[in-house]
């Protein structure tokens, strides 16, 4: 009697459950049009939530326990408790299965409660995430002693085992209705999430080639009438699943850069605004706000604006994010942040004609002189009219074509292409210039959301590269490299681009190019975003560092959780105050490393560290380290 009982009891709640996400899930559909591969989705799931999932998760490792022992136990003990009201299979041997489940799903559940209360991380939400892991231990204590019992064959009085039951399904239902704004909506909207991702491109399936990293940004029809996000409803309906699957773990929140220096951004608070900016009463979001911002709630709605003043999201904000993808590599749900940010960026700037700060006059330089300084063709050469640089034309062929990029135009950039090229001399490499016919690359427009702009220089420059012979691009600027290599495909233009580190190690492999001696030399060394994140190259400039003898110590976040610079996304541009600036923050890391050079492998990264003021390490390009003292 009580196994039919709870299994109806069970049942009842998850029907009620279902209708709640069912409605949930209508509010999505309310977006636009999404292409989605269901069935790859589904096919995938196991493997997306197991693997590629527990892989972010598992970098907390105590955090990855709690979570397959609550989860796993949780999951496993439900469809058995509904099989236990079955009366053929209502046996003691399977209660005991029960009670071993439930007891695995008790102790991650207070491994939780615990992370919350003794241990909290202060970028942990509060709230009904606070009673999230006590429901979920209630539900398994009361569960486990029922289990007991009727695997011991029912040695309680019948009213106690009810009332046990009772209160395991009243926590139960705490949290099985908290589907639609409660903790639980981001397991069901997780889920649908991971089915029906916006970059699918993400999940390799197990024995297919390697690709390119899936970073670039998909590109938008400037035919149509709606370019980029105003409101909740401009976004693809699987975006606005995403949304719902945050976890409000704070992952993000804790790599930030511009939250790190206080800038007004945080990316947790910004997918909750996301979520809110869909409803007219939102749910309560109860995890640290915006610094400088505050916790107003404004009136939402799947047609209202999202930026504005007085909206879900003020403009500050928005341009506050450098696109370092920090918050993308830490998230263990894998939302895409940054592309719901230039998503909003393009309405903002093609539309509204709202970018931020002085992004708008570099736009305007940009779409005048095709590059982002307001200078004539000529200058980005000027510089180097003492090298005799080779120019590539119709008709000529070479083996690399350098690309020489924005830093082309400051004498920041300057010192680093030339210690390039010195390299380049040294080991007899076969290379040459675009000249007056390169353009810049159109990053910049594209992170200030003006795909117009970037779209018209992209069939440009690939207009200009298709009608000339030569085998790959070399660029030391990783924002170049990103845009030529992952960007450009979409527009028909499939180039082979490498980093500049990454072919000096190449010639160096191959006998062609011999490193200084380094020894003794306190190296740290500053992973670029745009190439490390973006581009998955972080070995080759270590392993140059490495083979030259130079004592390299890493900053205590390097590699894939490196601390961005402050410049990428338009940030230098757009100028969004805050309590520090971001390249402040990141020499402050490289301060305690103790090292007396900071190595660089862009020319932004450069600048922005090159900009803090002195006391501190000297700032030196890869190529410049290892030209200085070449033979």
């Amino acid at each position: 009697m009580i196994a039919a009982g709870i299994s109806l009891g069970l049942l009842g709640v998850l029907f009620l459950g279902a209708g709640i996400a069912a409605g949930r899930a209508r509010r999505w559909r309310c977006g636009a049009p999404a292409r989605v591969d269901l069935w790859a989705g589904l096919r995938d799931l196991p493997k997306r939530y197991l693997v590629d999932v527990h892989h972010v998760v598992a970098r907390k490792p105590y955090n990855a326990r709690f979570h397959a022992l609550a989860a796993g136990g949780l999951l496993a003990s439900l469809p058995l408790l509904l099989l236990a009201g079955l009366p053929a299979l209502n046996a003691r041997w399977l209660w005991g299965v029960i009670a071993l489940c439930l007891l695995t799903g008790l102790v991650g559940s207070v491994m939780a409660a615990l992370r919350r209360t003794l241990n909290r991380s202060p970028e942990l939400s509060t709230g009904a995430w606070q009673r999230f892991p006590l429901m979920l231990a209630g539900f398994a204590i009361t569960m486990l002693l029922v289990a007991l019992d009727q695997a011991a064959g029912g040695k309680l009085p019948p009213v106690v085992t009810a009332c046990l039951a009772l209160i395991g399904l009243l926590a139960f239902a705490d949290l099985v209705l908290g589907v639609g704004r409660g903790p639980l909506r981001h397991a069901f909207a997780g889920g649908i999430h991971l089915v029906v991702h916006p970059r699918p491109e993400r999940f390799k399936r197990a024995g297919t080639a390697p690709e390119a990293r899936p970073t670039a940004v998909r590109p938008i029809d400037l035919e149509a009438d709606r370019l980029g996000v105003e409101t909740p409803s401009d976004f693809a309906w699987n975006r606005l699943a995403s949304f719902d699957a945050c976890v409000q773990c704070g992952r993000c929140e804790t790599v930030c850069p511009a939250y790190d220096a206080g800038l007004p951004l945080n990316p947790k608070a910004l997918i909750q605004d996301l979520v809110r900016s869909a409803e007219i009463t939102g749910p309560a979001y109860t995890g640290n706000p915006h610094p400088g911002v505050g916790q107003d709630i404004p009136k939402g709605g799947m047609t209202t604006p999202i930026i504005a003043d007085d909206g879900s999201i003020r403009p500050e904000t928005l341009w506050a994010c450098t696109t370092c993808r920090a918050c993308v590599e830490a998230c263990p749900m894998l939302i895409e942040h940054v592309d719901a940010v230039l998503d909003l960026r393009r309405f903002q700037t093609l539309h509204e004609g709202a970018t931020y700060g002085k992004g708008a006059e570099a736009l305007e330089e940009l779409r005048a002189t095709d590059n982002t300084r307001g200078l004539a063709a000529e200058r980005r050469i000027d510089w180097a009219s003492d090298l005799s640089l080779p120019v590539l034309d119709e008709g000529g062929e070479c083996d690399l074509l350098l690309w020489l990029g924005d830093g082309a135009f400051d004498l920041r950039g300057q010192r680093t292409l030339r210690a390039l090229i010195g390299l380049l001399r040294r080991a007899g490499a076969d290379f040459a210039i675009l000249g007056t016919a390169e353009r810049d690359s159109g990053d910049l427009a594209r992170r200030l959301g003006d795909e117009a702009t970037f779209q018209a220089l992209a069939h440009q420059n690939i207009a200009t590269l298709s009608a000339l012979k030569f085998g790959r691009i070399l660029t030391a600027d990783p924002h170049a490299l990103h845009v030529l290599r992952n960007e450009y495909p979409a527009f028909g233009g499939q180039f082979e681009v490498v980093h500049h580190t990454a072919l000096i190690l190449e010639l160096v492999e191959a006998g062609r190019l011999t490193l200084p001696d380094l020894k003794g030399a306190s190296v740290t060394y500053h992973d670029p975003c745009y190439l490390g994140r973006y581009n998955g190259e972080y070995d080759a400039p270590r392993r140059l560092l490495e083979i030259a003898g130079a004592d390299l110590t890493e900053m205590a976040r390097s590699g894939p959780t490196s601390h961005c610079c402050g410049g990428g996304g338009g940030a230098p541009q757009t100028d969004v105050p805050g309590k520090a600036r971001i390249p402040d923050r990141r020499m402050d890391q490289a301060r305690e490393t103790g090292a007396s050079c900071v190595a660089v492998a862009c020319p932004g990264c450069a600048n922005m560290l090159e900009g803090v003021p002195i006391p501190r390490p000297e700032i030196r390009d890869i190529a410049e380290l290892l030209a200085e003292l070449a033979p």
